[in-house]
């Protein structure tokens, strides 16, 4: 078998060539990341008529006290026991894969979230399915380039195919797919780029057409035509986008950082996460699933079905007090919203934010447009759902692009794109004077592994110590006396020699021009030893230590070679600035290939 695979590998070398093949591959990752899109979302439906019409009936709202409890349950099981290791934040685990992996994933990613998101979402989790879709795209395409024994460069491209793949598949969102992989995913827009993520994204875009039909996701039967002198309320929607962005993305870093070290008790963090979503959603129904129902009520202007099944449904007390009750219950499921993700994420369900982000983005506009109505100004609120979808969109991912193309493709409102503009970039802007980092990139930002759209960083990014470590110089002892150092040195190419002790443990360094002016005194060959000619060099690099940190390290010192050690001050070798030079000039000139 392996050798008719060899056989395979070594035709394809002899008759297609690279550019062929990834455009090929393109076209099949689209493909298979449609299908995944399509069976993911078929399995959440499958799942929901299960239990909303077979198991729960007429008693639905105290169901919600179970259903999302045995829904995370089973995703955490299916995550410890079958899968054994760890598929939650997909679009952080692509980058960094990009990052620092070489740009592989896991081949398992190509199934794994599809089954835990499904079970998670099914049963009421309130996460999105994109992001899980997102990483079975991207692991299909990097197992795909990975088998046709592609290298890095094109296997990172394949990852983006498979990310506009899944994006335009389960969104039926071409153009958002393909800008989704630029301004999130990848460092730069090349020539050779833009065919495959193209590619990938219409096939996946087309085959979803094929299997759901034409219409939108979200379609529209209630909105105002555009107006310019609304532009100015616009505005202040975009403002409040981003400070709304700005309180999701800190408040969820903060909440899964002391969820994840509240316990390492599985069991304790189940009882914990579906105990406070099970009454997050038994308060508020919204809260519920991926809440695009919700979504569709108030980009159609109808807010008081998303009350359904709520304490305030049929409710005598809230009626007579109804503008005020609804904004304070809808300001709750926006501060709730990401207490309910981080629940179910954080107590072993498998989710992403992209639906999030849109619900709170749809219930912040209405809200924002209600609050401008009740101060006597008139501003459409189906509107304002819409485009605070693309606000919040663009503020949480750092993607205007991304937030105005998906929004007009989910719900053909393509007649809002002035809107859709304005409210994206004051969000982004807005969200940029606090936040330099989106919520995915921000775990990998803070360790100094994330690639970013700076080329300069990126290289460095991509770097590794093992890339540029020196193990040629020879090692001196400090009891050693200045005879033996001579025969050393005359052994040796270098003009710096690493002292360490029979431990392996860097002591420190003797440079030749220190010992220059005695070397060649043999009557103090047995006087000096090396320990009392020695000196400390100006910095001692981390094994661990990220490329970028090093270089400024090297800027800071002055130094043009610096000792490496490990964890445990072990001597491993010496990087210089001229290898670091050399290396980046390597990978620059790889990278930035057309």
């Amino acid at each position: 078998m392996r050798k008719f695979y060899d056989n395979i590998i070594e035709w394809r070398e002899r008759h297609i060539s690279e550019k062929q093949l990834v455009l090929f591959l393109s076209f099949v990752v689209g493909v298979f990341s449609a299908l995944a899109a399509a069976l993911l979302k078929s399995f959440i439906h499958l799942i929901q008529w299960v239990v909303e019409e077979q198991l729960i009936g007429d008693s639905h709202t105290w169901w919600y006290l179970i259903t999302p409890i045995i829904g995370i349950t089973l995703a955490a099981l299916f995550v410890k026991y079958i899968v054994r290791d760890d598929i939650s934040h997909g679009i952080t685990k692509i980058l960094y894969a990009i990052s620092q992996r070489k740009s592989i994933i896991k081949a398992h990613n190509m199934w794994s979230s599809v089954i835990g998101s499904g079970l998670t979402i099914g049963f009421g989790g309130s996460v999105g399915a994109e992001a899980p879709i997102v990483l079975t795209g991207a692991a299909i395409g990097s197992n795909l380039a990975k088998a046709f024994r592609l290298d890095q460069k094109t296997m990172m491209l394949m990852i983006g195919c498979g990310a506009a793949g899944a994006v335009g598949g389960i969104f039926k969102a071409p153009i958002a797919g393909f800008v989704f992989t630029l301004e999130v995913l990848l460092m730069d827009l090349t020539m050779t780029s833009v065919a495959p993520l193209l590619i990938s994204s219409v096939t996946a875009t087309a085959i979803s057409y094929i299997l759901t039909g034409m219409e939108p996701m979200f379609p529209l039967d209630n909105y105002e035509a555009f107006s310019v002198n609304r532009i100015p309320w616009y505005m202040v929607l975009g403002v409040v986008c981003g400070f709304v962005s700005l309180y999701f993305t800190r408040g969820m870093n903060g909440l899964e950082q002391w969820f994840k070290h509240s316990t390492q008790n599985m069991w304790l963090k189940l009882l914990m996460g579906g105990l406070t979503l099970s009454i997050l959603i038994f308060v508020f129904p919204p809260l519920y699933g991926e809440g695009y129902d919700v979504i569709r009520q108030l980009i159609n202007g109808d807010c008081m079905s998303a009350l359904e099944n709520s304490p305030l449904e049929h409710n005598e007390w809230a009626a007579r007090n109804g503008y005020w009750l609804l904004l304070t219950y809808f300001g709750f499921i926006i501060l709730f919203k990401i207490v309910a993700s981080v629940a179910t994420n954080g107590a072993g369900g498998v989710g992403g934010i992209f639906a999030p982000s849109l619900f709170m983005g749809a219930v912040t506009g209405f809200l924002t447009a209600r609050i401008m109505n009740m101060s006597g100004l008139t501003v459409p609120e189906a509107n304002f759902a819409l485009v605070g979808m693309a606000g919040l969109m663009s503020g949480v991912m750092h993607a205007p692009l991304t937030g105005i193309f998906l929004v007009a493709e989910l719900t053909g409102g393509y007649h809002l794109f002035m809107p859709l503009m304005a409210v994206s970039v004051i969000s982004y802007l807005t969200i940029m004077l606090f936040e330099p980092h989106s919520l995915y990139a921000m775990r990998l930002a803070q360790k100094g592994e994330l690639l970013t759209h700076n080329k300069d960083r990126n290289v460095l990014t991509l770097l590794k110590m093992d890339n540029v470590l020196e193990t040629d110089l020879k090692t001196i002892f400090p009891e050693m006396t200045l005879g033996e150092l001579v025969k050393v040195i005359s052994e040796s190419n270098r003009n710096i020699f690493p002292v360490i002790d029979h431990e392996g443990h860097l002591r420190g360094i003797l440079l030749l021009d220190e010992v220059r002016n005695i070397m060649f005194q043999p009557r103090l060959y047995k006087r000096f030893t090396v320990g009392q000619l020695m000196t400390s060099p100006p910095y001692i690099l981390q094994s661990d230590m990220p490329m970028e940190k090093v270089m400024e390290v090297f800027e800071d010192t002055g130094a043009w070679n610096l000792p490496v050690v490990d964890q445990s001050r072990r001597y491993l070798g010496f990087v210089s600035k001229s290898k670091i030079f050399n290396s980046y000039r390597h990978v620059l000139v790889h990278f930035s290939e057309e």
